[in-house]
């Protein structure tokens, strides 16, 4: 017998808070967050019942800049309704870098409300000295 892999699309948004370490004289790196937020798209990949791919595509925008994020996550459900996510992010920043490509680590938690919305937390890690790292607060639909 054959059963058919889901794919479901879906919608998300919420806050994010980017976090820059900038040179203040002699005295060291300071942090520096900016506030602002995110809105995108995702489509789910169902592999078993426990293991999925997640690609996403959201724009952020943050007051002095915007750019575009997109994570492709491996995604494993640990315990009912909750789920592990990560993975690497591919990101152009519009107008803040020379250098606008930047590719980035997420991890993320999602716990689902229902079977068609989840609350989600993710922290992306730059690699780079001057890519910024960013935690995403929010919620997602399932359409």
């Amino acid at each position: 017998m054959h059963s058919q892999n889901e794919v479901n699309f879906g919608v998300k948004g919420g806050l994010n808070l980017t976090f820059f370490n900038v040179e203040e004289a002699n005295f060291g790196a300071n942090t520096e967050t900016e506030t602002g937020f995110y809105l995108g798209a995702f489509t789910e990949f169902e592999i078993n019942e426990t293991f999925s791919l997640q690609p996403e595509v959201l724009y952020i925008g943050l007051s002095d800049f915007k750019f575009i994020n997109a994570p492709i996550y491996a995604k494993y459900e640990v315990a009912n309704n909750f789920n592990l996510l990560a993975g690497p992010s591919l990101n152009y920043f519009f107008d803040f870098f020379s250098s606008k490509f930047k590719v980035r680590a997420d991890i993320s938690a999602s716990y689902n409300i229902t079977p068609s919305l989840d609350a989600h937390m993710k922290y992306t890690i730059g690699f780079e000295e001057i890519a910024p790292n960013g935690l995403f607060i929010g919620m997602g639909l399932v359409l």
